[in-house]
Formats: structure tokens, sequence, C-alpha cells
């Protein structure tokens, strides 16, 4: 099975791939390690603040990875924030049927009652390099803008209102 999670910043992709790995023992690939090792390398004259663009070049390499990943009859975690949400164009149904996905979205309620938490735990699995900049309000707007956008494409996703404790597929 291939588990794509996808989400705004912050929203706990990392610690949902992580705990997929714990519990049903499937490896992740972080589309941030894919977009840094591109980046670093010199493969793309992109940067890390050209989010649209980044997903126009990231998907095509994951979406195949995907592929390959069924093809070999692999399970994997793919998540970050470059997974488009018509996902599914890209994939006929053969492979559609190995792959499910979720976007996690926080409400505004859990941004304006966790804010502090969701900044002391943005490390719990990775260190981040610098997220001072951090801000509520552009919080509580990229997901609001996940969850339109996961409405109109019909994607599903996990809401979290009170606690983080997303329930694993």
């Amino acid at each position: 099975m291939i588990y794509l999670i996808g989400g705004a910043t912050h929203a706990g992709k990392t610690l949902y791939a992580q705990r997929l790995l714990e519990a049903y023992h499937v490896p992740y690939l972080s589309l941030d390690h894919l977009k840094m090792g591109l980046i670093r390398s010199g493969s793309t004259d992109l940067t890390v603040f050209d989010d649209e663009k980044l997903t126009d070049y990231l998907w095509p390499i994951a979406r195949e990875i995907i592929k390959t990943a069924i093809e070999n009859g692999q399970n994997l975690t793919v998540e970050g924030c470059y997974i488009p949400f018509a996902w599914q164009e890209d994939f006929d149904e053969h492979y559609r049927k190995n792959i499910q996905c979720r976007w996690l979205i926080l409400s505004p309620e859990y941004i304006e009652n966790h804010y502090e938490d969701i900044r002391k735990y943005a490390c719990a699995i990775e260190q981040r390099i610098d997220d001072s900049g951090l801000r509520e309000e552009e919080l509580i707007r990229e997901n609001r803008e996940i969850l339109r956008q996961c409405e109109k494409h019909g994607c599903p996703y996990i809401l979290i209102r009170d606690e983080y404790n997303p329930p694993l597929p």
C-alpha cells in the first residue's frame, strides 16, 4: 500500500508518517528531503521559496517512485506539502487501488488553542532549521486553503480539532 500524506506546514505530516512506520513498518519518503537534495545538488535553480513551482518539479519524480513501489509490491508513505490535490489524475485504476491519500488539516480552533504546542513540537521528528517566521494567522490561512482545496477536489482529509491524534488507516 502507498500512503500519501499531505497538508500545510506544521500539520504533523512527518509525525504521522513516523507513526505509520512504527505501526505498520512502512518506510516513508519526505518530499522536503527530496526537495533539499535536488536544490543542494544544483539539480534545479528553484529555491525553498518556490512552493508552486516545486510541486510541479517534485511531483513527477514522486509519482514515478510511487508507480515503481507499486510495481515492485512495496509499501511506502510519501509525505509533504508538494502532493497535488488532483494526484489521482496521474494514475490509472491499477495504481489508484494501491494508494490511500489523506490530508492533515489543523482547524482554526486547534491552531488558536495549541499554537505554542505546534511550535514546541515542530521538531518532534526532524530538527527544523528556522521556523521563527511561523505566524498563527498564516497557519490558519494555509489550513483553510488546504480544506477548501480538499473539498473542491474531493480529497479525503483528517480535520484535527481537539488534540493531535489522527487515526491510522
